[in-house]
């Protein structure tokens, strides 16, 4: 690709990140901040988006971090992210805890402020890093919500197969427990990552990395009815380069098929609390379950660390107890 094809490509992509910095510039205006401080939260994110290629939903997260961390410094007499010191960021952070934020919240700030800081360090805006010697509060570590199998099962046949949503529904509700794909990933999906043939797609993840994932047949079959009737009847004739479309023509949000897995788990008669990657949980406790290679499952999930993987261990591991307790005769 040549030069001139990058940038377009590089401008194009940054088109509605940028559409959204706008609005939250016009947020932070709202709560009176200085037109130099957002000119510089907005510097940092363009430096963190070109170095690290960070999803439009990483980037928007670290720019409400930066502006809710001035305009408290602001509201407390401090001229700025630039000008604050130790004991002002420490200030911040003890006034999350005061409101009973979770530590996750304060970690994940602290975490930003600390990659704002080096960014800044590196620009020599400012001489010393205010954040460097700030402990992290300590998380414990949850384990993720799953599904049994039998509950996955109840959710993969609750889509009413007579309409062509129920159609999509079940063809993505299969693909997703097939492939642990992060509901993102999914609906971002697009008819020429699929290699039906060979049961595999390509997914393209965090940061723009691409894999590849086996489909297994099941999944393959219901994708092939769904593009053979149900994808046709919701386009009716629209151009759509969504893989999973609406009526409207447009591809379906997170939100909308968040929405969906509600509805089809409460039709199924499932009363656990879900979230959006219950499925892709499901997926790898199953693996695992079942004696996945824990390495492969990384690479089936794109996990760049193993450590991130391991949690699935852990579940299995207390599933396992629990079945012995229940079971054994000296459980």
């Amino acid at each position: 690709m040549h030069a001139g094809a990058v940038k377009s490509t590089v401008a194009d992509s940054w088109g509605s990140v940028a559409e959204q910095g706008d609005s939250m510039a016009g947020e932070a205006r709202a709560a009176g901040l200085p037109q130099a401080e957002l000119e510089l939260i907005e510097r940092f994110a363009d430096a963190i988006w070109m170095e690290r290629g960070l999803s439009a939903n990483t980037l928007s997260s670290y720019q409400s971090d930066l502006r809710h961390c001035a305009h408290w410094l602001q509201r407390n007499g401090c001229a700025g992210l630039l000008r604050a010191s130790r004991p002002q960021l420490l200030s911040y952070l003890a006034a999350a805890v005061d409101q009973a934020l979770r530590p996750r919240t304060s970690a994940r700030r602290l975490s930003t402020l600390r990659q704002f800081y080096r960014w800044a360090q590196r620009e020599k805006l400012c001489a010393a890093d205010p954040s460097a010697r700030i402990e992290a509060p300590r998380l414990g570590r949850p384990l993720p919500k799953s599904l049994s199998e039998a509950e996955v099962e109840a959710l993969l046949e609750a889509p009413d197969l007579d309409s062509a949503e129920g159609l999509r529904d079940r063809a993505m509700l299969e693909v997703l427990y097939a492939t642990g794909l992060r509901v993102s990933e999914l609906v971002g999906l697009q008819p020429d990552q699929l290699g039906l043939g060979q049961g595999l797609v390509r997914v393209v993840g965090k940061g723009g990395k691409e894999r590849l994932v086996p489909l297994g047949d099941e999944s393959v079959d219901w994708l092939r009815r769904f593009i053979a009737t149900g994808r046709r009847e919701l386009l009716a004739g629209q151009p759509c380069a969504a893989l999973f479309p609406t009526r409207r023509g447009a591809g379906m949000t997170r939100q909308a098929f968040w929405y969906r897995i509600k509805k089809h788990a409460l039709a199924a008669g499932i009363r656990q609390p879900l979230s959006p990657h219950t499925l892709r949980h499901a997926f790898a406790t199953h693996l695992v379950n079942h004696g996945a290679d824990l390495r492969v499952v990384q690479m089936l999930l794109g996990h760049s660390s193993l450590s991130t993987t391991q949690i699935y261990t852990h579940v299995a591991r207390e599933r396992l107890q629990s079945l012995h307790a229940t079971h054994h005769p000296r459980g």
